[in-house]
């Protein structure tokens, strides 16, 4: 199958040869559009460099990319990677991330735990809130030091979606900013719960969840049509 992925232009990465290797073809449709914050950037390097922070926790790829190269070999700090694509970034960089056994941010405080308490971690994300994520860092005594390391803008445009067979959302964000029409027949997939929790508030129900990867939306998307054709 042919299949649509909402993703920022520089966050395709493996796309196209993960979906190869479950039969399957795809292209990038991008609703949002990245737009690097420097000075939050340069501020957050420097603290890093500094010795600053206890733990770093790099939610997706795209600040890997743009911090990860500048750090130091003496930050002191743990590095945490939210997945295998966002710890491959990190490794590149020279840095030996730990990789979350999930793909949610959510699972972050409970696998540092108690190891949290008295510590700081520094967080550079998009500037979308995660309230719940800050809290569960204080809940067990640390201090968490986020850092907007980009927005995501809306592009506005009218994606290209009608030739795919299954269009795949991969962020509640990319879900409830897209201008895009729902043909007749198409699947449509949602990375996570987060995702598919979004889509359902907004009244439709997704055919697909994966478990927060791409890798498991394609496993979750090949079992389905397995059952449709058994």
């Amino acid at each position: 199958m042919l299949i649509a992925i909402t993703r920022l232009a520089e966050k395709a990465g493996r796309d196209a040869a993960l979906c190869a290797q479950y039969g399957h073809t795809c292209y990038t449709v991008s609703p949002l559009r990245a737009e690097l914050l420097e000075e939050n950037i340069d501020r957050f390097v420097a603290e890093a460099n500094a010795g600053k922070f206890d733990a770093i926790f790099f939610t997706s790829a795209l600040p890997a990319e743009v911090i990860a190269p500048r750090l130091g070999p003496d930050t002191g700090a743990r590095i945490v990677a939210i997945g295998p694509q966002t710890a491959r970034t990190l490794r590149a960089c020279g840095l030996e991330p730990e990789t979350l056994p999930s793909y949610y941010s959510a699972d972050f405080a409970p696998y540092l735990g108690d190891w949290l308490k008295g510590r700081k971690v520094g967080i550079p994300r998009a500037a979308v809130p995660n309230p719940d994520l800050l809290q569960a860092i204080r809940d067990l005594g640390g201090e968490a030091c986020e850092c907007p390391a980009y927005t995501l803008v809306p592009t506005g445009e009218d994606l290209d979606t009608a030739r795919a067979d299954v269009v795949l959302f991969t962020s509640a964000s990319s879900f409830t900013k897209a201008h895009w029409t729902r043909r007749a027949g198409q699947i449509v997939a949602a990375i996570g719960t987060v995702t598919a929790a979004a889509m359902e508030k907004a009244g439709g129900v997704p055919d697909v969840v994966g478990d927060g990867s791409l890798v498991g939306t394609l496993d979750a998307l090949n079992r389905r049509e397995g059952e449709d054709h058994a």
